[in-house]
């Protein structure tokens, strides 16, 4: 095992945190609305505004989430976002309660970048980064010069970059930190790799023109791809993604109760169902989050 593989788990271990996983209860008389950011009490609430990007994240709150929620009598409506800037700012700007689409190191980067007051609440099933086959279909492959299409935002570019350090297409730098890596963090570039960066939602439709693209599990899902039809799933549990509030709602009931939907037995039963080879939350316990490596394994295994 790799120093920077080393790292990427120390990265996973000190990021999952505990959520909470208790039982709804009934909602009592809510008021209509929540709170915004700024420091002001959590109000409570009727309806609930959920955004999340197409594809899984969407499917669970319609399959499951909403369903859950409703019968506790709350309203639910779910707004996508075809975009990884547009959740964040929307929720910041009171046009929707939760969002549930992004792991902790790109809220934090976001949130400081554009100065908004967001916490993350609880963690939801994940499908694993992962390399796919595009103009090359195997990763013994690979030739000098090959071009790769990776996501361009910060954090998930750091991904792609850790993962190719695995795979010795290159080399990053000793004792950098894999949630941070960047182009400057290349100690050499073995392969001579051309990293194509764009939009995350693009990466499924740019394999046509790249020998292969580093895809974000929910974009695969989306596109119709499979996860099992990738050729290297990314090891690090560190990007388990969250489900996310403004600051001032954290504590509040509706949220306790959205947290309580995702950690409820129907639920995992549904996830790991549906969602085979996912990194699952760590309030699952290890046994989720072992099944979860051992599906990814089987899945790199077989190919």
């Amino acid at each position: 095992m790799n120093a920077i593989f080393k790292l990427s788990l120390a990265g996973a271990a000190a990021l999952a945190l505990s959520a909470c996983g208790q039982q709804p209860a009934q909602q009592s008389a809510p008021a209509a609305s929540g709170a915004a950011s700024g420091g002001a009490a959590a109000v409570e609430k009727s309806e609930i505004r959920i955004g999340t990007t197409p594809g899984d994240f969407a499917e669970m709150v319609k399959d499951q989430i909403q369903p859950a929620l409703e019968k506790q009598g709350y309203k639910v409506t779910l707004t996508e976002f075809p975009d990884y800037v547009t959740p964040n700012k929307a929720l910041a700007e009171n046009s929707i309660d939760i969002n549930v689409f992004q792991h902790k190191p790109y809220l934090d980067s976001f949130k400081a970048e554009h100065n908004l007051d967001l916490t993350e609440v609880f963690q939801v099933p994940t499908a694993p980064l992962g390399i796919y086959a595009g103009k090359l279909a195997k990763l013994e492959d690979v030739k000098d010069g090959s071009s790769v299409a990776v996501p361009n935002d910060p954090s998930n570019f750091a991904r792609a970059l850790v993962m190719m350090n695995e795979l010795g297409w290159l080399k990053l730098k000793d004792n950098v930190d894999p949630l941070k890596a960047a182009k400057t963090d290349i100690a050499e570039n073995t392969k001579n790799i051309n990293l194509v960066e764009m939009e995350a939602a693009n990466l499924p439709r740019s394999r046509q023109d790249v020998d292969f693209a580093v895809i974000n599990g929910n974009y695969v899902i989306s596109s119709g791809m499979k996860l099992t039809d990738g050729l290297f799933p990314e090891a690090s549990f560190a990007y388990v993604n969250w489900g996310v509030v403004r600051s001032a709602d954290k504590d509040a009931k509706w949220v306790k109760d959205v947290e309580a939907a995702y950690n409820s037995d129907e639920f995992k039963s549904y996830a790991k169902t549906k969602f085979a080879g996912y990194k699952y939350p760590a309030a699952w316990g290890e046994q989720g989050a072992a099944a979860a490596v051992a599906e990814a394994s089987a899945a790199s295994a077989a190919k």
